[in-house]
């Protein structure tokens, strides 16, 4: 059965449309079918999209060095690791300082991706592999650090529209053999996300209760530790900004980026931006701390990203690594547009990451 096959039956035994966050499961985590389940090579110049330790080892160098001043006996836990290059990076470095967790868990549901992983680990550190756990669920009672780098941009969002002096959710139809956006009947009511309280008729924005509700799980598994969300996204006035009329979804396809989620189902990356105010505040309603918010570019700045050129001689190596930065801390890069939340349960170390820059009043 072909995976358009499998969403249309669901809007059909519903009765009616079906909520965006539950297309953008299936299209991304139906087993076998869905984007991130599929097998398919997704990551890096050959896929869809780069992500940042794709981009340099820097990147993973540094999230390691705050890594190292939290852990003390912990363990590390990435969740979705993707190919498994940050988990390298991260080990390698944390090597070289001396401050190896005890574990490193690879949180990961596909199972062609963990083999990636483990192939990407024994390939290059070999002696570190005993110290790597794959996970398919929380575990409970951790301590240590939490990685999620482009995490709460790949978990399903519901979308909204502005309509009759009100938000109501904007569902799925399948129509004449074509997915259709189709507005739901019911105005949409949740005292868990602040909505702007008036907006041009036909404005879209996204809510994402389930990456909030990972918050919760992921505070009731910890016992302390700090949790670092590098992802793209910003705070809740710009989120909601009356010039975003279109919301953030967006699509991405052979490192082209487009808007329609019902273009190459199965095949496309479909992501939203993260409204980090929101999580933030429900991150303090079940009990963590905000330990800083940033940019990623003064975020790498703070942890030293740019002392690495130091240490390399070759003129040639020197020059590649600083184009590498500049990808990653640069505005009209990566700089910008992601930004960094620290999340800490029990834990009262200063954040060498937050030195440079710490935005949590905008938040």
């Amino acid at each position: 059965m072909k995976l358009e096959d499998i969403i249309s039956q669901s809007i059909h035994e519903n009765g009616k449309p079906i909520g965006f966050d539950e297309f953008m499961n299936l299209a991304l985590y139906c087993p076998r079918l869905g984007y991130y389940r599929s097998g398919a090579n997704i990551f890096g110049h050959q896929g869809d999209f780069i992500t940042a330790p794709e981009t340099s080892d820097l990147f993973g160098y540094s999230i390691a060095r705050q890594c190292a001043q939290i852990i003390s006996g912990g363990d590390v836990l990435e969740f979705g690791a993707g190919t498994g290059v940050l988990a390298v990076q991260v080990l390698f470095e944390l090597d070289r300082l001396k401050s190896l967790p005890k574990k490193y868990y690879i949180m990961e549901l596909s199972g062609q991706l963990k083999q990636q992983q483990k192939q990407s680990i024994l390939s290059t550190l070999p002696k570190l592999i005993d110290r790597v756990e794959w996970l398919t669920e929380l575990p409970s009672g951790f301590s240590g650090v939490v990685i999620a780098n482009e995490v709460l941009d790949a978990i399903p969002a519901k979308r909204l529209i502005f309509s009759d002096g009100r938000f109501v959710e904007f569902g799925v139809d399948f129509i004449d053999g074509n997915f259709q956006w189709k507005p739901l009947d019911e105005f949409y009511s949740n005292s868990l996300t602040s909505l702007p309280a008036n907006r041009a008729e036909g404005y879209i924005t996204e809510v994402n209760l389930q990456a909030l509700a990972w918050i919760d799980s992921l505070y009731s598994s910890m016992i302390n530790g700090t949790v670092l969300l590098i992802d793209y996204g910003m705070d809740r006035n710009e989120y909601h900004h009356p010039q975003r009329k279109d919301g953030t979804l967006r699509c991405y396809y052979q490192h082209k980026a487009g808007d329609n989620p019902f273009d190459n189902i199965g095949k496309q990356d479909i992501t939203t931006s993260v409204n980090f105010s929101d999580v933030a505040e429900r991150a303090m309603e079940v009990g963590f701390e905000l330990s800083g918010y940033c940019t990623q570019g003064m975020f790498l700045i703070s942890l030293g990203i740019e002392n690495f050129l130091l240490q390399e001689e070759k003129d040639t190596k020197r020059n590649t690594l600083a184009q590498q930065i500049k990808q990653l801390i640069l505005p009209n890069a990566m700089g910008e547009t992601f930004k960094v939340l620290a999340l800490s349960k029990k834990q009262t170390v200063k954040l060498d990451g937050f030195r440079e820059q710490n935005l949590l009043n905008k938040l």
